[in-house]
């Protein structure tokens, strides 16, 4: 006998949404998922068009079948998977925002940073990785080697970290959006 889902009306038209659109990224039919979850088109149908409750016992081979867990498919959606609150902390001459989620845990982390022009020019280093910034507002002092590049607002520098390199704000406070990978992470950012 099928177990029934007890999701809540809310969750179960997602659950439904989530197994119709998967299907269709995936350009199959209805018949070509209810072959590889082993179940009738006209049953696969009814649960994507809500003429059938979903049972437990369907949705595994269904998440199974999309390449998908369980977890993922019956999961709920709320505001705080979408929105990021960043919190500023300062270091030195800058001030950080993390704007994305569980640091580099993706491969890459997000942060805007506000640079004021430093007392001293630091020390380009070097580490494994690759950078990329856009200037947001002022103006920027990127060292590369023995290259001083100055990358205005409204442009972007994007870079190998194996060439020693430093950036700070030239001329006044400049505001960044930069992309770092995980090196560049432990290097750059505040812990």
């Amino acid at each position: 006998m099928a177990q029934e889902s007890t999701a809540g009306p809310e969750l179960d038209a997602l659950v439904r949404t989530r197994i119709r659109s998967l299907r269709l990224a995936r350009g199959w039919t209805l018949d070509a998922l209810a072959r590889r979850c082993d179940m009738s088109a006209s049953t696969l149908s009814r649960i994507e068009t809500g003429g059938r409750r979903v049972a437990l016992d369907q949705l595994v081979p269904i998440a199974r079948a999309l390449g998908i867990s369980l977890d993922q498919l019956v999961e709920p959606i709320g505001d705080e998977d979408v929105v990021i609150r960043p919190e500023a902390h300062s270091s030195g001459d800058a001030i950080t925002w993390l704007l994305s989620r569980d640091r580099a845990d993706a491969g890459v982390v997000v942060a805007k940073m506000r640079l004021q022009p430093p007392p001293q020019w630091p020390e380009p280093r070097v580490h494994a990785g690759h950078e990329w910034f856009t200037v947001l507002s002022g103006s920027v002092r990127l060292t590369l080697g023995e290259r001083v590049v100055y990358v205005q607002a409204g442009e972007a520098a994007e870079f190998s970290t194996m060439t020693p390199h430093a950036f700070v704000a030239h001329g006044g406070t400049a505001e960044i959006l930069t992309i770092f990978d995980r090196d560049g992470e432990r290097v750059h950012l505040p812990n």
